[in-house]
């Protein structure tokens, strides 16, 4: 073997060593926001009489997303991935424990605050995605967003175990739920102390020294207008029906032990997929597997307007995950085509501020509206953003540059 090979195989196990650590952060870190999803609504209204705001702290997290992602992005170009995901594992540990201390004192603003604070925490964790590109070779890019995104299978199965075996162990109910939040931020913390980044100014890049385009300029063309518009429209159909699913599946009179199962086969629909999204990608590009994934979304609104049992919401949910895949993944690789190396940060920051701005306002609709309107007139609702995604997708094969397929290795 030459050097130049052995030096290859060298930098090939790093960069599956690093993946394999970032999709175990990326499991880890989204288990807590599995957590925050499908307790928050029901720890509130142990204390609060507002049912209709049971999902502020919530929709708070969402707006954190939202107002941290650009100081979460500048932080990362100016001292790299790994100090700036770390950081925010530090805010989620002190979001996660204002929500406790907020439930322990019966008090809505603490959990509110402690919201707000965790949005810093998953702002840096949707950029998990984005740092898996740079890990992995350009021909592996749709492969990289979707082994790190499927994760998100463990986080599944982690975060509802933990709220199954943790919502009564202290009380007041939920109390030992939120605790555990900060010890999964701890163990996020510890491992992405061990994961080698690439640098913040990688010599070795196309384009590293190519001059930024404003942001704007970014943002009006078409491949990137388009990918924003179907990641807000499938993100905001997804939390508009899993933040809402609990209170209407207690409404419905089923046990209080069946919205962590929804959630459970909801979030199992979410990451399965990615297990072969990337593959698909690549055998069958971007807009075949993007409206195979508004279809799915369509059938499960379908399914939920059928009844209101247990298997509805079962069914309903899981498609509602499995085309919530597909559309992520595929807008989160077409955006990756749409800037430069140098233009990364600004560019992904603008793509989430975007989407999270979408999903904190459809987090505190759900809970209004599914107080006031019920469970199938917010399903009609979902219906029309499903289409706004259908019409979104179709409108890549109208334009000049067409949606680009990652090559099968």
């Amino acid at each position: 073997m030459t050097t130049a090979t052995a030096e290859t195989a060298r930098l090939g196990a790093e960069s599956r060593r690093n993946l394999v650590l970032l999709t175990a952060c990326q499991a880890i870190g989204q288990a807590g926001n599995v957590i925050m999803l499908s307790v928050t609504a029901l720890s509130v209204i142990t204390f609060f009489p507002q049912r209709e705001l049971a999902t502020l702290p919530a929709t708070l997290q969402h707006l954190g997303v939202m107002l941290f992602v650009f100081p979460a992005a500048a932080l990362m170009m100016r001292r790299g991935r790994g100090f700036g995901f770390r950081v925010g594992s530090v805010f989620g540990m002190a979001g996660a424990a204002l929500c406790a201390l907020g439930l322990y004192t019966s008090t809505f603003l603490l959990m509110c605050a402690g919201g707000l604070l965790l949005g810093y925490a998953v702002a840096a964790l949707q950029m998990y995605r984005f740092a898996a590109v740079e890990l992995a070779p350009p021909a592996y890019r749709a492969r990289a967003i979707s082994w790190v995104t499927a994760g998100g299978v463990l986080a599944g199965t982690i975060g509802p175990v933990l709220t199954r075996t943790t919502f009564d162990l202290l009380m007041p109910l939920y109390l030992g739920t939120y605790l555990s939040m900060i010890v999964i931020h701890v163990v996020v913390f510890a491992i992405l102390g061990v994961i080698r980044f690439p640098p913040i100014h990688d010599p070795a890049a196309a384009d590293s020294d190519a001059p930024q385009r404003p942001l704007w300029q970014i943002a009006r063309q078409p491949r990137y207008a388009t990918a924003v518009i179907i990641g807000m429209a499938s993100w905001a159909t997804m939390m508009f029906l899993m933040s809402s699913s609990p209170l209407a599946i207690v409404g419905c009179g089923l046990p209080a032990t069946e919205p962590p199962w929804v959630i459970f086969l909801h979030v199992m629909g979410m990451y399965v997929p990615s297990f072969f999204t990337g593959s698909l990608i690549a055998r069958f590009g971007l807009v075949r597997v993007m409206t195979m994934g508004t279809l799915i979304l369509m059938a499960g609104v379908a399914v939920a307007l059928m009844g209101l049992e247990a298997w509805n919401f079962r069914v309903s949910l899981t498609l509602n995950g499995v085309g919530w895949n597909f559309l992520f993944v595929g807008a989160t690789t077409l955006v990756t085509t749409c800037y430069r190396p140098s233009e990364r940060g600004k560019a992904q920051a603008l793509n989430d501020f975007l989407i999270f701005g979408t999903t904190a306002s459809a987090s505190f609709l759900a809970g209004f509206l599914q107080e006031r309107i019920g469970w199938i007139a917010l399903n009609w609702a979902a219906f029309g953003l499903v289409a706004v995604a259908l019409v979104a997708v179709l409108s890549l094969v109208l334009q000049k540059t067409p949606a680009p397929r990652s090559r099968r290795a």
